[in-house]
Order: structure tokens, then C-alpha cells, then sequence
């Protein structure tokens, strides 16, 4: 099964146990991992006479959210630049299903396929995840291996159809985590973006019809029955801590039923049979090649010319207020946009900028009426704060220089942060690292970035909000230096973000640096060394 399996304690351990808590007699433990061992030498090698592949890991709450490759690592919980220079989605993901019989290796063939694409975003979502929620009459039954997990009723088809669709559809999704030792779901969920490529595997991945309607390729793996049983013996022994008894009883009495059943009829919906499974390099091969052509007839990727030149020539947006340009407030830029200013006054004085941006974007928070008592026992008619609670979201690595100013004015904040950068291959930005606190969607969000450009990882930083629930009109834009095609791809795409920024500057080079600009916001903050084109840091993270 694809789901990566909790870890249970070692079989031959004394503090081993079974699905009801009962320790384990580990001498039969032991005599079942030899048995397990033994069992490997009945299958075939896989891909017999090519270069051994290194080990692929897939995500699991202890490890980070990547497959590990032999060729590069690949982010299974990214976020896709997926939205034209309108900020709507282009396409939808492409999704890949994989059906095939209880240990056919579906899981081996998704990597071998993630890994040839060779493509930066994916998920792996197993239908393992979603085994219904177990009575505790079941519990007992599947404890005594007399509950049959390969039955259509044992999933949960609503909850994956809503899972994909929303995936399709490039929205975080939380997924179940099941524990196959005590047959039960986890209390801990983990969250997925979508990706250019989903890849749904399953038993019963084609056994219900709309789950059949939102898979773009389906994909049978026709593997040796005799294999498949060495396999899931193999597996149930030494991963899951099961006795060989238990393990054959199980599959003469539910798994190869079921499989005659309700699994080999679905082989006919198939657009393609791989016989062999993940031995068979030639089919996942054409698999490969068929995925790439779809992949660039959808072009999911990011138009920076067609966000450079949507908005030439339109007046600055109304939802855009810029913070007034006094003699002090001109003063400070003057010495911050300096390339002589020493790093000791860049900081000093756009911390004082930060200041007075955060104290002007407070304005723009919903207040209303209250009264209070003076000290001298009068009323006082005064404003408070309508809202539930603020939050700040810093957009890495500059964004973070911002959250002392928020913190110094707005009592008890929450902070946040989204790290987005540019793959240096395609030009897309892309979200690598992401922390919001919890129930962030009943809060005033204010999102920080020091320079926007071209405004595309402003867009992603909007659109991961979004996806968490943060109404469009409680998010707040701050920048301590915006170009106005950054100020109109933002507008254009979020009509009701609020941006507020100290200047705005007119020009942006074929470089996306911001004209006359500030120069790398966080190399002269940081005291970093410049990247090698000289090109302003947050632009580059931000654009291509």
C-alpha cells in the first residue's frame, strides 16, 4: 500500500504489540522477520539491467515534504504558480490513477514515473489515507484479521473525491494519516498543495465514477499474483509486525477475493496496462513521455511578459495608498536608496520607515465606537478595534525585517511566514516553506515584503492566504517600496487586498529591478554578499 506505514515497535521486541494493545510473544515475532527476510529472495529483481536507483522517501510527519530522487529533490507540498497575469488559474493539475491489486507495486511505480517527469511539484496521494473510521465491533474484528479492508465500503470515497477535486483545483487540502498497526485513523492530519502533477493510487482507485471523471490518465499495474502475496507477506511481516498466519488468512479470505471481484474487472477503464509493474521500464517510459506533452499543451506556467504588460497605462489602483511623501519621510528614502549609505543607517532608518508604515496601514483596520471612563470619571467617546485578532505574515527572507515594527505597535500579534523563491530552470516562482498560525482565517492579515516588482510572489503569497480561508478584503499588502506594475498585477488579480507602501516607482528593467530602486533590500540589511547579476534579491524570489 502507498501510505508509509507508522512506525511500529520492533517485532522482536518484548514491547511489540497488536492491534489491541496486547504484547506480542516475541519469539514468534522473531520467526516471522526471518520468514519475511526469506521471503525476498522469491521475487524477481526489479528493473534487471539497469543502474540501481537510489531510495525514494516519501513524506511523513517526521521527515519534510519531498521525494528524495536520484536525480533531484522533489516538493510533494508546494504551490504552483498556476495563475495568469488576471491572478484566475490557467488549468487544472494534470491527475494520474493508479489501480492495481494489494502489493502489484503502485507505489514504486508512481516514483519511478515522478522521478522520470522530472517535474518540480507533485503529490503522491494514496488511497490508504482514507480507510473509513472503524467501530469498535470492526476494531475487534480487524485485530483478529476478520475485517475486510479491500471492500469499496471500507473507503471513504466522499472525502477523496472532495481531496482531488480541491487538489485539481491548486487549494491546500488536509489529509488523513492512518495507522495501519491499530487500524485507525491518526489525530494529526498533514496538508498538500496541489501540484503540476497528481498521482492518486489504490486499490479501488477506479471502482467509483466521479472519482473515474477527475483523473485525466488511468493507469492499471497487471502484476503475477504469486508476486503480489510474497510482497504483502513480506510487507504486513516486517513493517506492520503481523505473523504469517494472520497475513495468509487475510488474503485467502478477503484480499484475492476482493481482487477477483472488484479489482481485475476495473483493468477495462484503464487507458494503459503496465504488466510487470515497475519492471516494465518501456511502458512507464511512454507513461512519461504522454505526461509531458499534456503538461505543456496546459502551459502551467507563469506569463511574466503577458503581468509586465496587462496594465501599461492605467491609472494606480484605489485599493493602493502610499504613505505621505513628507520632507522626513522624503529624507529617509533619500538615505536608504544611497548605495554609499553605511549598513548601520540602511538599517536605522528603514526600521524608522517600517514604523510609520505599520502605524499608517493601522488606520486602514476596521474600528468602531466605544465609550470609556477617564481618570477624572468623564465619558470618553472613543474608536477600538473591531476585528478578532491581527496577524502578521512575513514573505522570507526580507518580509522578516518588518515583523519587529508590527510587533512593536500591535499588542499580543501573531506572526507567519511563506517562503517563496524562483527556480532558477523555468523562471516560476515557487513556495518552499510555509508556518501560519492556526484559525488565521477569522484574523486581519497583514502580509510583509520590503520591494515588489513584478508582484508574483506577492500574488502566491495572496493566493496561499486564500486558500486558508483569509477573506480577500482582511488582507493587507505592505511594502516598504512597490513599481507600479507590481502595485497593478496585485490590484488587477485581488481587487479587495489593500496595498500600502511608503513610494512607489514607476519602472521596472528587463532584469525586474525595481527603477531607480533600493537596490537587494536584504543583502544590504543582512550584510549578505549580492547575488551574482546584481539583481535585487526579493525581485528575483519574486519574478524570473
Amino acid at each position: 500500500m502507498a501510505e508509509p506505514p507508522a512506525s511500529p515497535d520492533t517485532p522482536c521486541s518484548p514491547a511489540a504489540r497488536d492491534g489491541l494493545d496486547r504484547p506480542v510473544r516475541s519469539e514468534s515475532s522473531c520467526e516471522d522477520r526471518s520468514n519475511a527476510e526469506s521471503l525476498d529472495r522469491l521475487l524477481p529483481p526489479v528493473g534487471a539491467g539497469r543502474s540501481p536507483r537510489k531510495r525514494t522517501t516519501s513524506q511523513c510527519k517526521s521527515e519534510p515534504p519531498l521525494l528524495r530522487t536520484s536525480k533531484r529533490t522533489i516538493y510533494t507540498a508546494g504551490r504552483p504558480p498556476w495563475y495568469n497575469e488576471h491572478g484566475t488559474q490557467s488549468k487544472e493539475a494534470f491527475a494520474i490513477g493508479l489501480g492495481g491489486g494489494s502489493a502489484s507495486g503502485k507505489t514504486t511505480v508512481a516514483r519511478m514515473i515522478i522521478e522520470a517527469l522530472d517535474v518540480p511539484w507533485v503529490v503522491l496521494l494514496s488511497m490508504d489515507s482514507f480507510y473509513k473510521v472503524l467501530t469498535k465491533q470492526q476494531q475487534e474484528q480487524a485485530a483478529q484479521n476478520n475485517f475486510n479492508f479491500d471492500h469499496p465500503d471500507a473507503f471513504d470515497f466522499d472525502l477523496i473525491v472532495s481531496t482531488l477535486k480541491k487538489l485539481k483545483q491548486g487549494k491546500s487540502v488536509k489529509v488523513p494519516i492512518y495507522d495501519f498497526t491499530t487500524h485507525s485513523r491518526k489525530k494529526d492530519w498533514k496538508t498538500l498543495y496541489g501540484a503540476n502533477v497528481i498521482i492518486f493510487e489504490g486499490i479501488m482507485a477506479f471502482s467509483d465514477k466521479t472519482l473515474l471523471e477527475l483523473l485525466d490518465m488511468k493507469i492499471f499495474v497487471d502484476t503475477d499474483s504469486d508476486i503480489r502475496l510474497v510482497r504483502r507477506l513480506r510487507r504486513d511481516i516486517s513493517e506492520r509486525g503481523r505473523d504469517i498466519e494472520g497475513v495468509i488468512k487475510q488474503y485467502n479470505k478477503f484480499v484475492k477475493p476482493a481482487f477477483d471481484q472488484y479489482i481485475q474487472p476495473t483493468m477495462r477503464v484503464a487507458d494503459i496496462v503496465v504488466p510487470r509493474g515497475s519492471g516494465n521500464t518501456v511502458a512507464i517510459d511512454l507513461i512519461v513521455q504522454h505526461v509531458h506533452s499534456q503538461l505543456e499543451e496546459r502551459k502551467l506556467r507563469w506569463d511574466m511578459a503577458a503581468l509586465a504588460s496587462a496594465h501599461q497605462c492605467h491609472p494606480l489602483p484605489q485599493t493602493l495608498s502610499v504613505l505621505k511623501s513628507t520632507p522626513q519621510v522624503r529624507g529617509m528614502h533619500t538615505i536608504i536608496r544611497d548605495k554609499e549609505t553605511s549598513r548601520d543607517e540602511f538599517i536605522f532608518y528603514s526600521k524608522r520607515l517600517m514604523r510609520l508604515l505599520i502605524e499608517h496601514a493601522l488606520s486602514f483596520l476596521p474600528f468602531q465606537d466605544c465609550v470609556v471612563q477617564t481618570p477624572q470619571g468623564k465619558d470618553y467617546a472613543g474608536k477600538c478595534y473591531a476585528g478578532k485578532q491581527i496577524t502578521g505574515v512575513s514573505i522570507l527572507r526580507a518580509g522578516e525585517t518588518m515583523e519587529p515594527a508590527l510587533r512593536a505597535v500591535c499588542k499580543d500579534v501573531r506572526i507567519g511566514t511563506i517562503l517563496i523563491q524562483t527556480n532558477q530552470l523555468t523562471g516560476e516562482p515557487e513556495l518552499h516553506y510555509l508556518r501560519l498560525p492556526k484559525d488565521i482565517s477569522d484574523d486581519h492579515v497583514i502580509l510583509m515584503d520590503c520591494t515588489v516588482s513584478t508582484g508574483a510572489a506577492a500574488m502566491m503569497a495572496v493566493r496561499v492566504l486564500l486558500d486558508h480561508d483569509v477573506p480577500e478584503d482582511k488582507i493587507f499588502l505592505l511594502s516598504l517600496l512597490m513599481a507600479e506594475m507590481g502595485v497593478h498585477s496585485v490590484a488587477y488579480a485581488f481587487p479587495r487586498v489593500r496595498i500600502i507602501t511608503t513610494a512607489v516607482d514607476k519602472r521596472v528593467n528587463d532584469l525586474f529591478r525595481i527603477i531607480p530602486g533600493i537596490g537587494n533590500f536584504g543583502d544590504r540589511y543582512f550584510g549578505t554578499d549580492a547575488i551574482p547579476d546584481g539583481s535585487d534579491e526579493e525581485e528575483v524570489a519574486s519574478t524570473s
